[in-house]
């Protein structure tokens, strides 16, 4: 048991390494040795793990969009008991969906996607599949149970989902430079109270 630890340890290792290497210096400028160093490992550790590069590559940004999808799932917990004032708990979910979307581990993960996808066009399909289709399915729950509960007017939680993350993350990528503006805290909290506004007049009960 030990054993089988201590190589999930080092895998982990070797893959929040590798995503910190790639993110800083990116594809083809980031050496194994480099990601065994950033991960406290020896080279042929990584290669004990990981075949070659490129496999390690799409292994880091699977297990990173994985890690963004779980953070972001966790921030709708508040709309599973949202209390009377919906349009609230609405607000703080938004607040923290856009924090999370602009953090450093977000905004590199963005980054290295628009540089590499010609390289590694299959980054997307892995990207997109442990990340946007879940999450809006995710928000797509929420919005369904909210609609039974009479909270919501709407026969299509899909679409509210797909409206509710559009209205939050649809200025982001220009309000940020795509990732390399960091948005204050005061701004993210307009930006969410806007959105939520814009959300409750089209979805909300009088």
């Amino acid at each position: 048991m030990t054993t089988t630890r201590g190589r999930i340890d080092k895998r982990q290792a070797i893959l929040e390494g590798a995503f910190t290497v790639f993110s800083r210096l990116g594809y083809a400028q980031a050496g194994v040795q480099d990601i065994a160093d950033e991960a406290g490992v020896a080279k042929p550790t990584v290669y004990n793990h990981m075949t070659d590069k490129a496999t390690l590559f799409r292994h880091a940004i699977e297990t990173a969009a994985r890690t963004i999808l779980d953070q972001r799932i966790a921030a709708l917990e508040p709309l599973a008991t949202p209390g009377d004032d919906l349009r609230a708990t609405l607000e703080e979910v938004a607040r923290a969906l856009l924090r999370l979307h602009t953090d450093g581990r977000s905004c590199a993960l963005r980054r290295l996607l628009y540089s590499e996808i010609t390289h590694f066009p299959d980054i997307l399909d892995i990207v997109v599949e442990s990340g946007p289709d879940r999450l809006n399915q995710a928000v797509a729950d929420r919005m369904a149970r909210l609609a039974l509960a009479g909270r919501l007017r709407t026969t299509d939680p899909d679409l509210t989902a797909e409206q509710f993350m559009a209205l939050l993350l649809g200025p982001l990528e220009a309000r940020s430079q795509m990732g390399t503006r960091v948005l204050e805290e005061a701004e993210l909290q307009v930006m969410a109270r806007t959105a939520v506004d814009t959300f409750v007049r089209a979805w909300g009960t009088p």
